[in-house]
């Protein structure tokens, strides 16, 4: 289900402990689908792929578990969390508001140097071979992120623990899952250097409604696609 466990036993980093790195092995497992929605977490299975014991593997799932990304169900056990299609709209929502505000902030209060390292980090989306494809977007985490960035450029702890932390890799998960959408990887690029020109220009306000819409925009590409699934019949 996950990497051979050769790739375990190259941990070459002293400071990082095996739960540690079991657990960035399985984050990342799930955000990229890789694990999908709403499969069940097997200890045994993976304590087999990691050669591990309970323990270590159990922090690790509990950790996931405060990210959001795996649920205990009563009764069956954990599995990777399946947002419904209502779940997913208040995220976006949440989302369009709070990052809004990050926006404005950041446009108030980022250096220049971070301006400037923000473009940085289009120019290398830009030149990411699935983007160029057409059929995706970059979707390193952290400082490659654009709307990462823009979220520690606001300057507020409050909101960086709560979009940067509690909500962020559940958030990247479902970004990475709608970012192949056809036409949509060029459209969101544009809608980041126009962002990012606003942020430049200090208009807090610009700033602002334009992130608002850039992730209404991705809430209303994910509603299609609820929409058309529905028409095929799917759950």
């Amino acid at each position: 289900m996950l990497g051979a466990l050769e790739e375990v036993t190259k941990l070459t980093d002293d400071s990082e402990t095996l739960s540690e790195h079991v657990f960035r092995r399985i984050q990342a497992a799930i955000v990229k689908g890789e694990i999908a929605p709403g499969s069940k977490i097997s200890e045994p299975e993976l304590a087999r792929t990691y050669g591990i014991s309970r323990g270590p593997l159990r922090e690790a799932i509990h950790r996931l578990e405060g990210q959001r990304l795996v649920v205990r169900i009563p009764h069956v056990g954990a599995r990777v969390v399946s947002l419904s299609h209502a779940e997913m709209i208040e995220l976006y929502e949440i989302r369009e508001s709070l990052e809004g505000m990050a926006c404005r902030l950041a446009a108030e209060r980022m250096t220049t140097e971070q301006i400037d390292e923000l473009r940085q980090v289009l120019d290398t989306h830009e030149r990411d071979a699935a983007f160029q494809a057409g059929v995706g977007y970059y979707q390193q985490e952290g400082d490659f992120d654009f709307h990462y960035r823009i979220i520690q450029g606001s300057g507020n702890r409050t909101l960086s623990q709560m979009l940067c932390g509690e909500l962020y890799q559940l958030v990247r998960m479902y970004r990475i899952q709608f970012s192949t959408t056809p036409n949509r990887p060029r459209q969101a690029f544009a809608e980041h250097h126009r962002i990012l020109d606003a942020i430049a220009e200090r208009d807090g306000e610009l700033a602002e409604l334009l992130m608002r819409r850039h992730i209404g925009a991705s809430r209303r590409n994910i509603e299609r696609h609820y929409q058309a699934a529905t028409e095929r019949g799917e759950p």
